[in-house]
């Protein structure tokens, strides 16, 4: 089953209320997702990559995932 970016969306929403998020994407099953968020601060870009994928509840495990391919961008705003 194929996702929309506006899932993808609405997920990270709820993770990061507070934070910048922009999912670009089309095709149901590859998009580019910038996150900017203050929760971020104090943490390397892997454990911000982290963060973002839990907030994905599964979505991208393995080849049963709905979300095939998520190029991603994240950091602690200035």
């Amino acid at each position: 089953m194929a996702i929309t970016a506006s899932e993808i969306e609405h997920l990270l929403r709820d993770a990061f209320p507070g934070g910048k998020i922009t999912v670009q994407g089309d095709d149901g099953a590859h998009f580019a997702a910038e996150v900017i968020d203050k929760s971020f601060r104090g943490m390397n870009r892997v454990q911000q990559q982290r963060a973002v994928y839990a907030a994905l509840k599964g979505k991208m495990d393995g080849s049963n995932g709905e979300l095939h391919a998520l190029a991603l961008t994240t950091k602690a705003p200035e």
